[in-house]
C-alpha cells in the first residue's frame, strides 16, 4: 500500500507575484455601494423638490362642448388654502397629435383647498381628449 501526503505547492521565490492569503476584501465594493446609494437618494430629494410639489395636483374631470375650433376641459386642482394655481391644458385629436393648448390661472374661493374650473381651449381642428399637463403655483 502506498501512501500520498497532500503538501502545498512550492513555487520559486518572485517568480509568479505576491501570494494572496485567500481572503476577499470587501471594503471596496461596500464603500461603493455606500456612495452610489447616497447619490441615489440626493438626486432623489433633488428631483422631488423640482417636479413633486403635492400642494398642486391637477385632476382631469372631463372635456366636452366640442367643436371644429375648441373644447372646455373640466378640472379640479388641490392648493393650499385659498391659493391659486396656473394650469397648461391641452387639447388631442383622434390620433394623439395636440391641436389646442392654453395656459389659465384658476382661484379658489375664500379658504378653499379645491378649485373645479371649466375652461375652453382654441384648437386648430376637431378634438377628442383634453388633458390637464400640470398645475403649479402662479407666477
Amino acid at each position: 500500500m502506498s501512501e500520498t501526503r497532500a503538501t502545498a505547492p512550492v513555487f520559486p521565490p518572485g517568480r509568479y507575484g505576491r501570494r494572496r492569503d485567500g481572503r476577499r476584501r470587501l471594503t471596496g465594493p461596500i464603500v461603493f455601494a455606500v456612495v452610489i446609494a447616497v447619490a441615489v437618494i440626493a438626486l432623489s430629494v433633488r428631483l422631488y423638490g423640482q417636479y413633486g410639489d403635492p400642494d398642486y395636483d391637477a385632476q382631469i374631470i372631463g372635456w366636452g362642448d366640442v367643436t371644429d375650433t375648441s373644447m372646455t376641459i373640466r378640472f379640479s386642482v388641490r392648493v393650499p388654502s385659498g391659493g391659486s394655481a396656473t394650469c397648461g391644458l391641452r387639447a388631442r385629436d383622434y390620433d394623439g397629435y395636440e391641436v389646442g393648448r392654453a395656459t389659465v390661472t384658476v382661484s379658489a374661493k375664500g379658504d378653499d383647498r379645491t378649485i373645479e374650473a371649466a375652461e375652453k381651449v382654441p384648437t386648430k381642428s376637431r378634438a377628442s381628449v383634453g388633458d390637464v399637463i400640470r398645475c403649479d403655483a402662479p407666477r
